[in-house]
């Protein structure tokens, strides 16, 4: 049986956050070059700001996971900060693409 890690976890939602921040990027930009309004140049500056925030974080999970391996607990609350955020961005990326 495979230990379950939650570092891996992490990276693994980190990941699907720069999916879904991709898939909705790619809609805000396509609607701005069309509306040109400043809303969606703000969704395309968060998706853009998120999806960095979330790459350094892959960065730093793989490069300095042991960083966090004497604390449990920051493993799980950097852990759920990604799951948060994926249950965010999931459904934002919902009525996105409505």
């Amino acid at each position: 049986m495979v230990a379950f890690s939650w570092v891996a976890t992490a990276i693994t939602l980190a990941g699907l956050n720069v999916i879904l921040l991709g898939a909705a990027g790619f809609v805000w930009v396509s609607n701005y070059r069309e509306f040109r309004t400043f809303l969606l140049l703000g969704l395309v500056a968060f998706a853009a700001v998120m999806f960095v925030e979330n790459v350094m974080m892959i960065y730093s999970f793989v490069k300095w996971g042991t960083l966090y391996s004497d604390s449990m607990f920051a493993k799980q609350f950097f852990t759920g900060l990604r799951g948060v955020q994926f249950l965010a961005l999931a459904s934002l990326n919902y009525v996105t693409w409505k």
